[in-house]
């Protein structure tokens, strides 16, 4: 059983996936692309490689995939790497970590075009009530030195020595077989995507498990790769809804609520905002699906009848 393997889940990722490939196959790791029905050439540039791959007839989403690509390896540790993540190092420093007494995982840093860390989203805080209400009321981004930002988005640590962090990036995030298996992989249940990362964190940290970041495993980190292959009016519905059933899991129904009617006012104002600059209603019919959906929740609860899976 090798120590390492790679797996990268690719939907349209044409444009990406040459350099994501070459430098995983630098690595020396084992490597698995899933790839979601992509009709843009990607499977052609996986092939080109040689490298294995598995080929979805419909989008999965992105927590199936995973699911697909680690039951498609057996090595000790698995690396989860964004298709937009070109690897800059060797993987020693993440299995090195992932070895520690309870370590459940290990992410590495990630580095702009510039070779700038990504600080406020290669390493994060667990979210709290407080954080996500915060966030969707768009007091994040007109306070973002607020105490509770701070702690939420890593902004405070440092990122120049390996250091223990409740939510390393899932764009470049390894994770130990032993507590993968235990914790059951993803929860495909966070469809398209968002979020099926963080309650990973969550669920392992629930354990008792920690992860770590480590600065000497690299990798170039475009960006936003996931996101501009959606249609921006499903977007938020997704986004949204993944925040939601992430909260409906992991926080108090009271404090749920809270939760989503903060996403109803968030949504109101953000509509209004994002008609005016595009100049179009599509935001409008966007976000209302957005607002009905938290309003049900507010109303019944996630599991009581009314809500039983993310809007689509």
């Amino acid at each position: 059983m090798r120590d390492i393997g790679i797996v990268i889940v690719t939907y349209n990722s044409r444009a990406h996936i040459g350099p994501c490939l070459d430098g995983a196959m630098r690595s020396g790791a084992e490597i698995v692309v899933v790839d979601n029905a992509s009709t843009d050439g990607t499977v052609d540039e996986v092939r080109r490689r040689n490298v294995r791959l598995v080929r979805n007839e419909a989008n999965r989403g992105f927590a199936a995939a995973v699911n697909q690509g680690f039951a498609a390896l057996d090595t000790t540790f698995v690396l989860l790497l964004n298709p937009d993540a070109e690897l800059l190092s060797g993987l020693d420093a993440v299995c090195d970590a992932c070895r520690l007494e309870g370590a459940a995982g290990a992410g590495g840093k990630l580095v702009d075009a510039t070779g700038r860390p990504q600080v406020g989203f290669l390493a994060r805080a667990l979210p709290t009530p407080a954080a996500l209400i915060l966030e969707v009321l768009l007091l994040n981004r007109l306070w973002p030195n607020n105490p509770i930002n701070i702690r939420y988005r890593g902004l405070q640590l440092n990122y120049n020595m390996r250091i223990p962090v409740e939510q390393p990036a899932g764009a470049f995030l390894t994770v130990s077989r032993v507590v993968w298996q235990e914790l059951g992989g993803f929860d495909e249940s966070f469809f398209p995507l968002w979020f099926e990362d963080v309650d990973f964190c969550r669920r392992a940290a629930n354990r008792g498990y920690r992860f770590y970041y480590v600065p000497d495993a690299v990798a170039r980190h475009t960006g936003a790769h996931s996101i501009s292959q959606l249609p921006v009016e499903k977007r938020c519905v997704y986004w949204y809804g993944s925040l939601l059933r992430y909260s409906a899991k992991h926080f108090r129904p009271l404090t749920f609520r809270a939760v989503c009617l903060a996403v109803v006012a968030g949504s109101l104002l953000r509509s209004l905002g994002e008609t005016v600059l595009h100049r179009s209603f599509k935001p409008l019919a966007a976000y209302g699906k957005v607002v009905r959906h938290a309003g049900r929740c507010v109303l019944f609860g996630w599991g009581d009848g009314a809500v039983t899976s993310s809007p689509r």
